[in-house]
């Protein structure tokens, strides 16, 4: 009499912990982009002497900073969690991409004080009985201006230093397919450029020159923050990774 055996038990695959670090990556990239308005929505600052006094409406002003405070989280965000898997490739590149991301964190945080010091003038000083309007417009001018460096050195010269961090990084491990770090390899060289242009004071940050130098690594970020939200590192590239205790 023959007995048939009984069917195995189906075992859960393991959850991948790198396709976690790499979705948290991909979500944290694609939020960075809630700054993609504020440009535009910081115009009346920027551009009316008489927004100090009372000119304008503040709201889009206000939203404008509180993304940019979304933004300045989500940068550091994304080097805490991609750091533990760079530095199994490349332990300087990990550690440049780390303060690189710290640093356009921080000027970031530094040039919304600057906005909401405006804001708070605007609100508590302009409308007083013994305030003087032309000591407002300079003050009001001199925080806009603030804002404006902070902005050129966070948000338009650090990502140049991310790009060539990160990028040789992923590059180097194929973790993602190579097409993606290259346009962050060819991007970064284009943004310092067009960052040392601005510097000088050859074009504004809101010229289309300055539109045009930050597209490639506009589209790189992008991307990355797709292709890691969807599909995660590439399996064998993975594989291929050193020890998580070993460094480079």
């Amino acid at each position: 009499m023959s007995t048939t055996a009984p069917p195995a038990a189906a075992t859960r695959p393991a959850t991948d912990p790198l396709r976690r670090t790499s979705r948290a990556a991909g979500i944290l990239y694609l939020l960075t982009f809630v700054s993609i308005p504020t440009l535009a929505l910081y115009q009346d600052a920027r551009r009316d002497a008489g927004f100090v006094l009372g000119a304008g409406s503040d709201s889009g002003v206000l939203l404008a900073a509180f993304s940019e405070v979304v933004v300045a989280v989500t940068c550091v965000g994304t080097a805490v969690v991609l750091y533990p898997v760079i530095k199994r490739q490349s332990e300087t590149a990990a550690m440049g991409f780390v303060a690189s991301r710290v640093a356009e964190g921080a000027l970031i945080i530094v040039g919304v004080v600057s906005v909401l010091t405006l804001l708070t003038l605007r609100a508590d000083v302009a409308g007083t009985a013994d305030a003087d309007p032309d000591s407002l417009v300079t003050t009001g001018h001199a925080l806009s201006a603030a804002h404006d460096w902070t902005f050129l050195l966070s948000q338009a010269l650090m990502p140049a230093f991310n790009a060539l961090c990160l990028g040789y990084a992923l590059y180097r491990s194929a973790l993602v397919p190579r097409i993606l770090p290259t346009l962050g390899l060819i991007g970064a060289p284009l943004l310092l450029a067009s960052d040392i242009a601005m510097f000088f004071g050859l074009y504004d940050r809101v010229s289309v020159a300055a539109a045009v130098a930050t597209i490639p690594i506009a589209v790189w970020e992008f991307s990355l923050g797709v292709y890691l939200t969807v599909k995660g590192f590439r399996p064998a590239a993975v594989a291929a990774l050193p020890p998580a205790g070993s460094l480079r």
